[in-house]
């Protein structure tokens, strides 16, 4: 239950943050595309423009008159399609000559109907985006008094020769339903990748965590499984111990049933102590000394060798536990689990080195105890 509950708490936690940076990402992204978009509208207007006026430029100088071409251009333009754009032609008095809405001509396009840039102003995708998203002025974009109309003239080219000009218009609606729709397409997509990225890391999330907590229970298993074997030699060291510290009849009992010295002698300084055995809880050597320490936390030394005093001693009492020390069972205090499968003993009165059996002598030690 709890890792479910931490499980769904990882997922609100990956789902929040997720969809915070989208949304503070997507309006960055949604500017970019638009300007994109509304650039490519206007250079295809400006296109468009520069081709009719060379081409109405072009029949006035080869002697069409201005009546014939007046009446074949508005023939070209007239009905056609305005859901996207459209061209149209006035002079410089700002009267319509040509139209694609015939009832247009003749009327005057003033400042306040439509924008009429100059012949060297351009206007920038940039400021084109502003006025769209905020209807404010930008760039030489005019804040209209009629927020609804249907177009606006976003680029003029005058004809040569003529005092006509031609104005490039875009049709608002149009471009603010394609900046909704790209909006709309914006939150959808980011809302589906946004919710497979939190499903996707929460999946690896859960795949990782699951091998993790694997491995996890397979080490605390095999931890209980150390502990109870820890547990059973400090009960067997106990059992021993007490075997060992029975009374005066059982101890001269194992004594006169062992061919093992009482006693050996030791030095302490210049003084030849004679030291029970019973008295010994561990031998060491150190830099090719052999050091005797008793339970009452003497400490001696011997000529001889450690090979030598261990052949001497009641294996029923002392434990050779390496190649540096020999320790009685009367001084160990604690078993604890030491590196890959060793062991380290503790003893009273406290060793100055550390007394570590390896893995291979585990299994003697362990026997040692059972006996």
């Amino acid at each position: 239950m709890k890792k479910d509950k931490l499980y769904l708490l990882t997922f609100l936690s990956l789902l929040i943050i997720v969809f915070v940076i989208e949304y503070l990402s997507m309006d960055y992204l949604l500017e970019l595309s638009t300007q994109q978009f509304l650039k490519t509208q206007i250079e295809s207007s400006k296109r468009e423009a520069r081709e009719m006026a060379d081409l109405i430029s072009s029949q006035i100088s080869n002697g069409i008159d201005k009546d014939t071409v007046i009446k074949n251009i508005q023939e070209s333009i007239e009905n056609t399609d305005m859901e996207t754009g459209f061209l149209c032609m006035f002079d410089w008095s700002g009267k319509e000559i040509c139209h694609p809405n015939p009832e247009k001509i003749g009327k005057i396009t003033g400042p306040d109907e439509s924008y009429i840039s100059g012949i060297h102003d351009n206007i920038n995708s940039e400021d084109f985006y502003l006025y769209l998203k905020n209807k404010k002025e930008g760039g030489g974009v005019r804040n209209f008094s009629d927020t609804k109309r249907a177009s606006e003239i976003i680029y003029v080219y005058p004809v040569k020769h003529t005092d006509w000009i031609i104005a490039a218009h875009a049709n608002m609606y149009k471009i603010n339903k394609e900046i909704k729709n790209l909006k709309g397409n914006f939150i959808l997509v980011n809302s589906f990748t946004g919710a497979l990225i939190v499903l996707l890391s929460l999946l690896m999330v859960r795949l990782i965590g699951s091998n993790y907590e694997r491995k996890l229970e397979q080490r605390n298993e095999q931890l209980s499984r150390e502990v109870l074997s820890l547990s059973k030699l400090n009960h067997d060291l106990a059992n021993y111990k007490a075997k060992v510290n029975m009374d005066e009849n059982g101890i001269n009992y194992i004594a006169e049933n062992s061919s093992n010295k009482k006693r050996i002698l030791t030095y302490l300084k210049n003084e030849l102590v004679p030291l029970e055995i019973e008295d010994i809880a561990y031998i060491y050597t150190e830099n090719t000394v052999t050091y005797i320490k008793s339970l009452n936390d003497k400490l001696s030394n011997s000529n001889s060798s450690l090979e030598e005093l261990y052949n001497s001693l009641d294996e029923n009492l002392f434990f050779r536990a390496n190649r540096q020390f020999i320790l009685s069972i009367k001084a160990i205090d604690k078993i604890l689990r030491y590196g890959n499968n060793q062991l380290k003993i503790e003893v009273l009165p406290p060793s100055p080195i550390d007394i570590i059996i390896s893995k291979n002598k585990a299994a003697d030690f362990k026997e040692w105890l059972n006996k």
